[in-house]
């Protein structure tokens, strides 16, 4: 490790309490990363003169499907099933965030939240209908859909719950992954439903629509005209492959920044209409309790948020000196304006880098120099979208709820580290 004498050269002075540095140094590129890293010397050697064993035989054969290597096998969702014995079809797959780089989330990783299982759909058979408060009903096969014109946007996905053990009592002491994987996001392509609901003729009188699922728990979920007219697509493909099962194949209606259950998988049937329909997954779950004990439906567009990832719950640090914080930020609102880290438990915050593209709806990696001095910190992050919607504190976000309200958590994640490196998560 580089004397920090001279990483003081290279970064300058902390910008913020307990050594947050300034993000110029990400700005700037990776020419000077050498002042920072741990390095072995290399031993001048004689080409092929040490060679390591990959090199003396041929390696494996052409596959017809490319699969992960064998040795990052532990980068894999995170299993929960919440449903009473029998129905482990119930439940959720949460995405290892802590374990992956960048922005997008390979497919395979993916968050899952089912209901009544993935269903088995044969896509030759598989229809979508269109009907209810238009001038002409239509139905669309898959390779019908394929015929029209085609347009693809980087979008995140976020479960209603995702973080919702956050407001829990106590906090709980889990992986980024266990209480924030509800979240991925992806390239999807498909057919913008504004283009269908066109071509069907919408009444100008509608103002709500009703997807439904050909899943086992027919899932349903009402939407206003206003955002299936914006951004809604029927997405037919996920990062440049067709949707998986369990997102959905053959089509699923993909509605950006909105929560995830709105995003109705296996979408089978758009009914058009001029109220919501009020679905049991709308009425008995998926709203918010406030404090009077009334219950807010509808509200659907994910608030800004942010978790730092590394280092988070399980990553132990290896001593005093330099490392890289980083995490990702998003809004359902647009895009992420900026992002603030705070070393010493929100008492002064240091602009982060952000990694490039910042789109609207999407996953934004942000990333800040830290030199650590050993000493006990507490670690946070908030996110400001283009709207000038900030996150809120722990306390903020709990005081506008009923207790245990867990729906829509967006509150600042902070993680405390002991003078033993020991990351835990506590709340601020």
């Amino acid at each position: 490790m580089a004397d920090t004498r001279d990483l003081a050269q290279v970064f300058g002075e902390p910008v913020a309490g307990n050594g947050l540095l300034h993000r110029r140094f990400f700005l700037q590129g990776a020419a000077l990363a050498g002042a920072a890293a741990t390095a072995t010397a290399a031993r001048a050697e004689t080409i092929s003169a040490i060679s390591p064993p990959t090199m003396l035989k041929p390696g494996a054969a052409f596959n017809a499907y490319g699969m992960p290597s064998h040795w990052r096998e532990n980068i894999k969702r995170v299993l929960i099933t919440n449903a009473p014995p029998g129905r482990e079809v119930t439940g959720s797959s949460r995405t290892p965030l802590q374990m992956l780089e960048g922005m997008i989330t390979p497919a395979g990783l993916h968050y899952v939240r089912n209901h009544n299982g993935t269903p088995d759909i044969d896509p030759d058979k598989h229809e979508l209908t269109i009907f209810g408060m238009v001038k002409q009903p239509l139905v669309f096969s898959v390779d019908s859909l394929m015929r029209y014109p085609m347009t693809s946007a980087i979008h995140f996905m976020e479960c209603a719950g995702n973080s919702g053990a956050g407001n829990a009592p106590q906090p709980p002491q889990a992986t980024a992954a266990d209480i924030h994987g509800l979240l991925s996001c992806s390239e999807w392509t498909g057919v913008k439903l504004s283009t269908l609901l066109d071509e069907a003729g919408l009444d100008p009188k509608a103002t709500w629509i009703l997807a439904e699922g050909a899943d086992a728990a027919g899932m349903s979920r009402s939407c206003p005209v206003w955002k299936v007219m914006d951004d809604a697509m029927i997405a037919l493909y996920q990062n440049g492959e067709p949707i998986r099962p369990e997102q959905g194949f053959p089509m699923r209606l993909l509605l950006p920044g909105f929560e995830g259950n709105t995003n109705v998988k296996w979408v089978r049937k758009i009914k058009v209409t001029d109220t919501p329909t009020f679905t049991r997954d709308e009425t008995s779950r998926y709203t918010e309790l406030m404090p009077d004990g009334k219950a807010r439906q509808f509200m659907l567009q994910m608030e800004p948020k942010s978790v730092i990832l590394k280092p988070s719950f399980g990553m132990n640090m290896q001593g005093p000196g330099y490392y890289e914080i980083s995490g990702l930020a998003w809004s359902g609102l647009g895009r992420v304006r900026r992002v603030d880290v705070s070393a010493d438990g929100g008492k002064t915050w240091a602009e982060a880098a952000l990694s490039g593209p910042v789109l609207p709806k999407a996953t934004t990696r942000f990333r800040l120099p830290w030199m650590w001095n050993g000493q006990p910190v507490t670690l946070m992050s908030r996110t400001t979208d283009e709207k000038g919607v900030t996150q809120k504190t722990h306390a903020e976000w709990a005081a506008q709820y009923a207790p245990r309200q867990n729906f829509h958590f967006s509150a600042i994640q902070s993680w405390a580290i002991d003078a033993s490196g020991k990351v835990s998560n506590v709340y601020v």
